[in-house]
This record gives C-alpha cells, sequence and structure tokens, in this order.
C-alpha cells in the first residue's frame, strides 16, 4: 500500500524474511500482501484479523498501529467508546501481539490536527460546522486516544516506537529506530540525474516529499525568500484517505514542483541523490520517514520546532527552526556554513539505520515475548 506505513511495514517485511523469519502479511484490497480484507471503512477488521490468526497459527503478531488506517471514532459524548475497528482483536487475541506506534501526540499537536475539510453540499457552512465538531471531538478525545495506545502494552503485548518521543508519551515501549537505506548506489554524476528530473545543475536543492497534507506545512515554503544559491524542490502525492482543502500552487521561483505523484523506491533514492539537505517544515508530527530515507541518503535537514525533531537535532543532524518562512530562509544560509559538519554526522549515523539491523532487534524483541532466546521465529503476521 501507499505512504509511510505501508513503506516502512514492506522494507521490515523483506529484512525479516531475509533473516529466515516466515512473515505473512495482512493489508487492504490495493496492497501485497498474502491476506487482504482489512481497511478504515471495514467494521469486521478483527474478525478478520481473528479468523487468519487461526488459520495461521502465528508465533507473534505485529501489528502496524496507525489508528486512521483501521477506522478510528471519536466519540462525541462518551469518551469511553473511542475505539479504532482492531480493539476486538487485540482483547480476543490470545497469540503474543506486537505493536509499532506511528502516532502520538502532545495536546499542543492533537489539537493541531484539526484543518479545513472539503464539504461539497454545504460548501463552507459544512466546513466550519466540521472544523468545530472536529474541534470538540478532539479536545474531549485526547486522553482516550493516549489510552488506546497504552493498552496495547501489558500482557502479552508489548510494544515498538521510533524515536525517543514517542518513548515518552508511550511509557514502557521499546525503542527501535525507523529503518531506512538507499535502494539504489549512488550515480556517478549527480548532473546526470538532475537531468532526469529537469533540474538545476548548479543550484544547492532543499527537497521535500510527500503526501500533501495540511499538517506538514509546505505552505510556508510558498512564501520562503529562497537565498539565490538555492531552489526549494517539492513532489507531493495525494493523500488518499483525506479530504483536505489543500493548495497545491507555489508562485515562487525558488521553488520548483516536481509533480511526478508517488515514487518508486528507486525514483525516491535518485530524487534523494539530487538534493543537498531536506526541508521539513511540518506543524504536527509523530514521526517522518522521510527524515530518516533522507538521513539514509546522507542529507541533514532543516524543520520546524516539534518535539520528534528535538533528538535528531540534539545529535547535529540538522537544525530545527521557529515555523516561519524567514527563518527556514536563514536556517538554508546556516546549513551551507556549516554544511560538512551536520553531512558528517548523517554519514556517521546512517550504520544504524539498516534494515537488516532493524531486524535483528526486532527478532531478538520477538524471542523475548515468546520466551524463545535463540532460534528465529517460525511464523509471524503483519498486519
Amino acid at each position: 500500500m501507499q505512504g509511510g506505513v505501508g513503506r516502512y511495514c514492506k522494507k521490515l517485511v523483506d529484512s525479516l524474511r531475509s533473516e529466515g523469519v516466515q512473515v505473512f502479511v495482512v493489508c487492504n484490497e490495493d496492497g501485497n500482501g498474502d491476506y487482504n480484507g482489512i481497511s478504515p471503512n471495514n467494521q469486521d477488521n478483527s474478525k478478520v484479523l481473528l479468523k487468519i490468526v487461526k488459520e495461521v497459527e502465528p508465533d507473534v503478531v505485529h501489528v502496524q498501529y496507525e489508528h486512521g488506517l483501521y477506522g478510528i471514532h471519536l466519540d462525541p459524548i462518551n469518551p469511553k467508546r473511542t475505539q479504532t475497528n482492531i480493539e476486538f482483536f487485540y482483547d480476543k487475541c490470545t497469540v503474543p501481539i506486537v505493536t509499532t506506534f506511528h502516532s502520538a501526540y502532545t495536546f499542543t499537536q492533537w489539537m493541531r490536527l484539526v484543518v479545513p475539510l472539503n464539504n461539497r453540499i454545504l460548501g463552507r457552512l459544512g466546513t466550519f460546522l466540521g472544523m468545530a465538531y472536529d474541534y470538540w471531538t478532539h479536545l474531549l478525545n485526547y486522553g482516550s486516544f493516549n489510552s488506546l495506545n497504552k493498552r496495547k502494552i501489558g500482557f502479552n503485548k508489548v510494544g515498538v516506537v521510533l524515536s525517543k518521543y514517542l518513548a515518552n508519551i508511550i511509557p514502557g515501549s521499546n525503542l527501535i529506530y525507523h529503518g531506512a537505506e538507499p535502494s539504489i548506489s549512488p550515480p556517478l554524476d549527480r548532473k546526470e540525474v538532475r537531468k532526469l528530473f529537469l533540474l538545476p545543475e548548479h543550484s544547492k536543492i532543499a527537497l521535500a516529499v510527500g503526501f500533501m497534507t495540511a499538517t506538514k506545512g509546505w505552505d510556508l515554503i510558498g512564501k520562503m525568500k529562497v537565498p539565490k544559491d538555492w531552489k526549494v524542490v517539492i513532489n507531493t502525492s495525494r493523500n488518499h484517505y483525506g479530504r483536505e482543502k489543500l493548495n497545491d500552487k507555489f508562485e515562487n521561483e525558488g521553488v520548483i514542483n516536481l509533480k511526478r505523484g508517488f515514487l518508486s523506491d528507486a525514483e525516491l533514492s535518485l530524487l534523494f541523490y539530487c538534493a543537498d539537505a531536506l526541508i521539513l517544515p511540518y506543524k504536527v508530527t509523530s514521526g517522518s520517514g522521510v527524515m530518516y530515507d533522507g538521513l539514509a541518503h546522507g542529507l541533514p535537514f532543516i524543520s520546524s520546532k516539534l518535539e520528534f525533531f528535538k533528538e535528531f537535532s540534539d545529535m547535529k543532524l540538522g537544525i530545527m527552526v521557529d515555523r516561519n518562512p524567514v527563518e527556514f530562509s536563514k536556517a538554508l544560509l546556516k546549513l551551507e556554513v556549516d554544511y560538512k559538519r551536520y553531512k558528517d554526522a548523517v554519514v556517521n549515523l546512517r550504520k544504524d539505520l539498516l534494515w537488516k539491523e532493524v531486524a535483528k532487534k526486532h527478532i531478538l524483541l520477538y524471542n523475548s515475548i515468546i520466551d524463545r532466546p535463540s532460534p528465529p521465529l517460525l511464523r509471524k503476521i503483519i498486519s
């Protein structure tokens, strides 16, 4: 399936299989899993998963827990009734469950998730009413949303998080960094690769890629005064799960919008090799697969001052600034002055992000939950 969680899952599955683990994948109808049938709109996700678990008899079930992918419902009256379509599965499954948490928020970021949505029937009035409703349900359900995460850790259940930020919000979870490595070897001539994307040969490039959502904050890029030796390059793909009101036009001579849509792994690696840095002006984030992919390709980053990025900024892998166009423009110049120091720090980290190492850490965790200290697992489901 498309999207960051889908890419993460595929890379992890491939790496586990390379280590001798037998893996069965459950996904939606558009994915390439061994089983399908789950979706945000399927009220019977739990029944589907329980049936597959009974058939396969795995040693461990591993859930990629991104609430929206399983149909989260924020109850507007009783927060105790807030749930996703797989909570029943967690209650009834007798096989040990490992959960990778992809979303958790501070209260401030949680409330920033409320964004204008298109309403084709009522127009602006519908958008306003929708936002009022969303503000209320978010305000009421912050505690219940966090509770959904915390309930996934306990007897026969362990959690995995991808950063210290998430580990602090979800106590008792295990930190295993997001894996990342290039899909192809570095090109011998970067200028030739830039020609493939019709990019300028001599400018420095700050890259922004991914689903276009309101929380990515790319509206800031259009307002930047990009330094003359730099270009900001954007490649967007539509979020298949959202109805947000977005403007995808960037009328700024310092900005290049590729409009290539969803890229294959090889194409994405080539695009990363074209760049000198990543630009991440996010309004909200629990994590960033794009940041990890950029680091794997040797790219330092410039980001908004958000809790997730602080850990990596403190490691001198990039620069955090206040989220406004002037500060981001200044940060490009600051990065250019001290580029080698940031680049060296990124290169030193890359070995820790290899998928082979990430898979080995997961295998140790699987073995610990089933109390099997040495042999690899024979079966597992990732959903």
